[in-house]
């Protein structure tokens, strides 16, 4: 009895860390937090070092994903996404009770420019957001209910059957064969007016960038095709793209926050 109650609970604990793993997965995730570090002010670096005590970016970028399995932290699950229909939009939309991507991001962002949040406060939600900036820019973030984000849409990926959201958060980086330093280390030459194009709007025109991304993978990836090479090769530049951005704007973000 002893060894399937063990067998169990190692069970439980590999599906929640494979789980926890899929959110734009480890690599994206970490090349994100990485390629953020580039753009911080020097004041910004300094203050956030002091907050992690040394910890890069990087690390603490799959925090939000690894406390999955945590029941105590099962509320902030919905903080990972938001969905709402294609032609419908944010704003006008029944919101999640719960929260979603939007109001975490602004709650951190809060958290963090108070003067008289704790120390433990300010690590935890300075954690939440640098995962949650890579978030907002994984398209099938800001999805739709209807099919849980691209969970419930089922495609091959190299003749094995998995789902689009999953395509996205881990398997086309997985293809991609390159970790996350890599990946931060051979980003797109950007020209100063790029650069400023990307910094500038909000986290609400971010957001909604993401989302026509997503409704053009819908538009071009069916229930059931079979994926492999070409649709690398038509999205793997544009996924890039994305974590670059994500890097940039949690530069931009943390930099407002710290100066």
């Amino acid at each position: 009895m002893k060894k399937k109650s063990m067998l169990l609970v190692l069970l439980v604990f590999a599906l929640a860390t494979a789980q926890a793993a899929e959110d734009w997965g480890r690599n994206g995730h970490r090349a994100t937090g990485e390629i953020a570090e580039n753009y911080l002010t020097k004041k910004a670096k300094r203050h956030i070092e002091q907050l992690l005590d040394g910890q890069s970016l990087a690390l603490v970028s799959t925090y939000a994903d690894e406390i999955k399995s945590d029941s105590k932290y099962r509320k902030y699950g919905p903080w990972h996404y938001v969905n709402f229909p294609f032609g419908a939009t944010y704003e006008t939309h029944p919101k999640n009770e719960k929260g979603d991507i939007i109001t975490a991001i602004h709650e951190s962002v809060e958290v963090l420019k108070d003067e008289e949040a704790s120390k433990k406060d300010k690590v935890f939600y300075l954690k939440m957001l640098v995962h949650l900036i890579g978030d907002l820019h994984q398209p099938l973030h800001i999805g739709q209910a209807i099919d849980k984000g691209g969970n419930d849409f089922q495609v091959q990926w190299f003749k094995k059957g998995t789902n689009l959201h999953k395509v996205w958060d881990s398997k086309m980086i997985a293809e991609y064969k390159m970790s996350y330093s890599e990946l931060a280390a051979n980003q797109k030459e950007l020209s100063k007016k790029e650069l400023k194009q990307i910094q500038q709007g909000t986290i609400e025109d971010w957001m909604y960038e993401s989302r026509a991304l997503c409704e053009n993978i819908y538009d071009n990836t069916k229930v059931g095709q079979k994926l492999w090479y070409p649709y690398m090769y038509n999205y793997m530049d544009v996924l890039r793209m994305q974590l670059q951005k994500g890097g940039i704007r949690l530069a931009e973000v943390l930099n407002d926050i710290f100066g």
